[in-house]
């Protein structure tokens, strides 16, 4: 099989290794000579190019799975609107009739719910942050050009928060010094581990039916004082305080649902190696030097 992955980034990266140590060839777009140089290191075909320049695409190969997990580099000058919208319409219009399968990665900020309830698949979206707002216009774009070409084979993952080794970096830094924590710590979190996530992709990429939308969730929210808790107990710091003047905004701000991934377990993934924060942190903790 080969694989072409747009944003071969935290998530992408283990992707791709899953994919390679299965004997898939992967091909990754990048807009840096290093990190060209870095991808060969790891069994990947870099392309020199950028998501927004579309003469730049006309190298990508044919592929059997497309895997668009593009984040935002706020050093460029593109805005996030651009990026996420205007770069898929442009990489979707150049690759599209040339791959097999799509997985297009969003997130579950989509969902703008802040009372604590349950979302799935099913649930309204709604988005309270422009964040979830740009998502969900991508998602649209990729449902008007992919539903009709690729029926059956174009799929959405809307993933939770995504943590694991060197994404807590900051955050223990915080924590240790004993700098409050902006939110309502009562409010829920969703998370998945990286590796996992990067599994169900893969899964996704293989599977010989799947639903056109997924929830990627693990098996537990947790409130953010839990969380948070968890952190300080395994890098010895004190218990963590919370800014009680940012609390209000958080709660509007859509961050407070509890995401069901029923269809994914059922379907893709049926155990996680990460169900929940007591597998994942410490696991995340040992390695946040790794990149």
């Amino acid at each position: 099989m080969h694989v072409l992955i747009i944003g071969c980034g935290y998530l992408g990266r283990r992707a791709a290794q899953l994919w390679t140590e299965a004997g898939s060839s992967v091909t990754a777009l990048t807009r840096s000579a290093d990190n060209a140089t870095e991808l060969r290191t790891r069994g990947v075909t870099p392309v020199m190019g950028d998501v927004m320049d579309r003469k730049s695409l006309t190298a990508l190969p044919s592929a059997d799975v497309l895997l668009y997990a593009v984040g935002h580099d706020r050093t460029a000058e593109n805005s996030k609107r651009d990026v996420y919208v205007d770069g898929l319409r442009i990489v979707l219009n150049e690759i599209t009739p040339r791959t097999r399968r799509l997985i297009y990665i969003s997130s579950v900020s989509v969902y703008g719910q802040s009372d604590g309830t349950w979302v799935d698949e099913s649930s309204p979206c709604e988005p309270t942050s422009e964040g979830g707002r740009i998502c969900l216009d991508a998602e649209a774009v990729f449902r008007n050009q992919t539903a009709e070409s690729h029926p059956g084979r174009s799929h959405i993952l809307r993933l939770a928060g995504i943590y694991g080794p060197g994404r807590l970096i900051a955050r223990t830094e915080q924590l240790r010094n004993r700098q409050p924590l902006s939110g309502d710590p009562e409010a829920w979190l969703n998370l998945i581990h990286v590796e996992d996530a990067a599994r169900c992709a893969v899964a996704c990429a293989s599977a010989a039916t799947a639903a056109n939308l997924y929830v990627v969730s693990d098996d537990r929210p947790v409130t953010r004082r839990e969380f948070y808790s968890a952190v300080c107990r395994l890098i010895g710091a004190p218990p963590p305080e919370f800014d009680p003047e940012a609390q209000g905004r958080q709660r509007s701000s859509g961050l407070n649902k509890r995401c069901c991934s029923t269809r994914m377990k059922s379907d893709l993934l049926p155990e996680l190696n990460y169900p929940e924060i007591s597998h994942g942190l410490s696991h995340a903790i040992a390695g946040q030097s790794t990149r």
